[in-house]
């Protein structure tokens, strides 16, 4: 039996995790059907791992399954079991992941994709205990105890005829909803932390942390991936950057390159938070490339004010005037104390929806294909920054 120490925790500061730590150590007590919901990717299977460490079957299995990943011809032979010969490569008998599961806890993850004709018999696990395996008509009986999730809306699957009532609301014994990430503010450092310990661990690799403007990328990016996303983001930053510190441009560089296998094409299927990470990326990107330009243009400036040319371009040539360089411009462009501070990502969200507004002649819909958002989105942006 794990001890205390060895437990799974459920890290995070916030009031929402604080107050879902401790309905789950309520509900740990007991026996009783717990679903955990919430969007992919923000731990649903740790949820349900601390709930089994702090019940009193802590000591036995606790046996995880994605429904969605088994195909839904093998789905019912892999929970029941089944018998040698029972059909085609039933080379011999097999115990199922409830009867492995006795006195310990199974995990159903993506609940929602269980066919039709496995919800019939799940139900009745549920209520009685009691299944038989497949190709058998021998009763087995399973003390385990049912935890499941979905990242789909049970409710509406009912409504389509996709998922049955009665399981439905005898699943919904507890609910447990699990926030996003983006919800859970300063909880983002907290697991930032935790996971740059486990992948130093694991890669052997020292980190000199993160700047301080890094930080505020990190609490401001909406993470449609959720906790997920960041512990791949973090395994990525140390083994590609070899632990040294983590800068704004380092950091956006690679949180674009992990955004340009999104299409920015709109798509009405999409959720909201998708659609302002594409936004978020897009704007990262365009930072770049202003930096870029900007750099660009000191280097020019510098060379023109070392070697001015012989003679300017200007209509006779075709080409547009250059305006000569200032007489007092004897050095490239520095960063001194009265420089404007860069905009704020708000400020730029902004003025890109400003402009693409205005190239469209004030055209809601157009613009709201053009950013890859809905138009829903597009009015609350409008709305919030008093875009007229």
């Amino acid at each position: 039996m794990k001890t205390a120490r060895e437990k799974n925790d459920l890290l995070g500061q916030s009031g929402v995790i604080s107050e879902l730590r401790e309905l789950a150590l309520q509900v740990a007590e007991t026996d009783i059907t717990i679903l955990i919901t919430g969007e992919t990717g923000s731990g649903k299977e740790v949820l349900a791992r601390f709930i089994h460490d702090h019940s009193r079957r802590s000591g036995r299995n606790f046996i995880p399954v994605n429904c969605g990943a088994i195909p839904s011809g093998l789905l019912e032979a892999e929970l029941f079991g089944h018998e040698k010969g029972s059909f085609t490569g039933a080379v011999q008998a097999r115990k199922g992941y409830f009867e492995s599961a006795d006195r310990g806890t199974i995990f159903l993850d993506e609940i929602g994709e269980m066919p039709p004709e496995t919800q019939v018999k799940f139900l009745r696990v549920l209520e009685t205990g009691e299944f038989q395996r497949v190709g058998s008509s021998e009763t087995v009986y399973s003390d385990a105890r049912v935890i499941a999730a979905t990242n789909r809306n049970l409710y509406q699957r009912v409504a389509e005829n996709h998922f049955r009532e009665d399981l439905y609301y005898r699943l919904r014994s507890v609910e447990l909803q699990l926030p996003p990430l983006r919800e859970r503010g300063r909880d983002i450092l907290l697991l930032t932390e935790h996971f740059v310990r486990d992948s130093e661990k694991r890669h052997g690799i020292t980190f000199e942390g993160f700047t301080t403007e890094a930080v505020e990328i990190l609490l401001r990016y909406p993470w449609p991936g959720n906790v997920r996303e960041l512990r791949n983001l973090v395994d990525s930053l140390l083994v590609l950057e070899k632990g040294r510190k983590i800068t704004v441009e380092i950091l956006e560089k690679h949180l674009v390159q992990r955004s340009r296998h999104k299409s920015l094409v709109h798509d009405p299927s999409k959720s909201e938070q998708q659609e302002l990470q594409l936004i978020y990326s897009s704007i990262i990107q365009l930072r770049q490339e202003m930096a870029e330009i900007r750099q660009l243009l000191q280097m020019l400036l510098h060379s023109r004010t070392q070697h001015p040319p012989l003679l300017l371009p200007g209509p006779a040539s075709g080409m547009p005037a250059v305006p000569e360089p200032s007489k007092t411009a004897d050095a490239p462009i520095k960063e001194t104390g009265d420089q404007q501070p860069a905009p704020s990502l708000e400020e730029m969200e902004r003025k890109t929806i400003l402009e693409t507004l205005q190239a469209n002649n004030g055209n809601k819909r157009q613009t709201a294909k053009v950013l890859g958002i809905t138009e829903r989105t597009l009015y609350r942006k409008i709305k919030t920054y008093e875009i007229r």
